[in-house]
């Protein structure tokens, strides 16, 4: 019989893997790689798995916070280390650690809570991910930093937008001021894309008009996770191509 495996070791939010590695790849791919990128690649992953062990362990009851220490404790020093790498190989990338603090304490805060689930704790995850970005950016020696910036709100704006139509599929499926939110937020961003490229606005409006229309259709967890990567690819590419 195999053994169950400790909570804490495993993130079980799927939806987080494209949100890690897209602005990471995006901002590899708008610069150039570089072997700082690797341990970056480390320290942004395991800094993952450590910011949901610390939100799992937040929330427990203490009797059940042991259990949450020792994935803690790893992915916890296992980071730490890929981050003091990656500022050995680029210490300046220090300057842009302030800007993940907000979002951070948004989340763990929301968390400590047993409200990690929340708009804002979404919103905050997805911003905070949209700036990496700009980190790997710098790392890659990019110098055109009014696109570095454009790339990191493009993201960030799509991300926000997925975080509302995840829950109109699924926690909040049937709210229909989650709905109408979800399109409005949709609509808008199409707008914000005029001043970008046209083709980024076809993209946008075919996510609006994705808002809108299939919150009235059941889909699994799975079909709208496989939906999202299309999605994530599709902004990301187009991103790349015309800015």
């Amino acid at each position: 019989m195999s053994r169950r495996r400790s909570p804490g070791w495993v993130p079980n939010q799927h939806g987080a893997w494209a949100m890690l590695a897209t602005p990471l790849a995006v901002g590899i791919l708008a610069s150039s790689p570089r072997w700082v990128h690797l341990p970056l690649t480390a320290f942004w992953f395991l800094g993952y798995f450590a910011f949901f062990a610390a939100g799992l362990w937040l929330k427990a009851p203490p009797r059940r916070r042991p259990q949450l220490v020792p994935p803690l404790r790893t992915y916890g020093l296992t980071s730490a280390a890929f981050g003091a790498l990656t500022l050995v190989l680029d210490p300046g990338l220090i300057r842009w650690a302030p800007l993940f603090v907000a979002p951070l304490a948004v989340a763990l805060v929301a968390s400590a809570r047993r409200d990690e689930r929340s708009l804002g704790s979404g919103l905050a995850t997805s911003i905070g991910s949209a700036l990496m970005v700009l980190v790997a950016y710098d790392a890659g020696g990019g110098a055109d930093w009014q696109r570095a910036w454009l790339l990191t709100g493009i993201l960030a704006a799509y991300f926000a937008g997925t975080v509302l139509y995840v829950k109109t599929m699924i926690r909040e499926r049937g709210d229909e001021r989650f709905h109408w939110l979800s399109a409005l937020a949709h609509g808008s961003a199409t707008v914000a894309m005029t001043w970008v490229s046209p083709w980024l606005v076809l993209v946008f409006a075919l996510l609006t008009i994705r808002a809108a229309v299939l919150p009235a259709f059941r889909g699994s967890p799975k079909a709208v996770g496989i939906g999202e990567i299309i999605a994530t690819v599709a902004v990301a590419v187009t991103a790349l191509l015309v800015t």
